[in-house]
């Protein structure tokens, strides 16, 4: 620096200039962050996993190459309070429709391997046992539909709105479906699983979640185009899942 300016130019002059400096040379190098959605997303990977690829041993749920549908509507109702988190709430609560769709529609659009299902359980063979016949048959004396019914043979989900069950962390299943039962979570009217839930005990939830957890990954893990047969009376509103 010249010295005319060290004789004449106060030092808290100049180190505000040299702030000033880096200040522009930080902002040079955001505006080199490209604008996509993938960045703009990039938030969610902090819970999710990369890029919403989570793994099976934590609770928040995977979003990679879930059914659009079932992502938007999901996103939908965290805003409009159909279901609850405070986190989820903040990031969403002024995005609009088109908005979501494209956030909904680029985690759908990702193709990720999932993680090796641990081979152990904690839960009982009796428990396992219950577990599949819930999840593959039903229980037709209580009205309750199988979970294949509605979430396809393979449990991967259906397109556009319903999602997998296979692949999704035993704690996250059992929270939701948990949620159902005590009505803190909710779906627009019709809403087939607040029906099917309240018919659920905590001793279904745990056996259901628990049998889940050990289901590997079929060869195709993508969501189904379409059921074969019509949805159970109780499934008939996918849109609002």
């Amino acid at each position: 620096m010249p010295s005319i300016f060290k004789r004449h130019l106060p030092w808290t002059f100049i180190l505000a200039v040299l702030a000033l400096g880096g200040s522009w040379h930080r902002m040079a190098q955001a505006a080199d962050v490209p604008d996509t959605i993938a960045q703009r997303v990039a938030a969610c990977i902090a819970c999710h996993g990369r890029e919403g690829a989570s793994t099976n041993a934590g609770y928040f749920p995977r979003l990679a190459g879930k059914p659009a549908g079932y992502l938007y509507n999901q996103l939908a109702s965290f805003r409009d309070g159909r279901r609850f988190n405070a986190e989820m709430t903040a990031m969403v609560r002024f995005m609009s429709d088109d908005y979501l769709r494209e956030i909904a529609g680029y985690f759908a659009s990702l193709d990720l391997p999932y993680p090796r299902v641990a081979t152990g359980s904690d839960a009982s063979a009796e428990v396992l046992r219950r577990g599949q016949t819930l999840a593959t048959q039903g229980d037709a004396a209580r009205g309750i539909p199988a979970c294949t019914a509605c979430h396809g043979a393979a449990l991967t989900g259906v397109q556009p709105g319903i999602p997998g069950l296979v692949g999704v962390p035993r704690l996250y299943v059992a929270s939701q479906l948990g949620a159902w039962i005590t009505e803190d979570r909710h779906a627009l009217a019709p809403d087939c699983m607040a029906e099917v839930g309240r018919k659920l005990t905590t001793a279904d939830v745990n056996a259901v979640a628990s049998w889940l957890a050990t289901q590997p990954m079929p060869a195709d893990p993508k969501p189904i185009a379409a059921l074969p047969a019509p949805l159970p009376m109780a499934c008939s509103a996918m849109p609002g899942r």
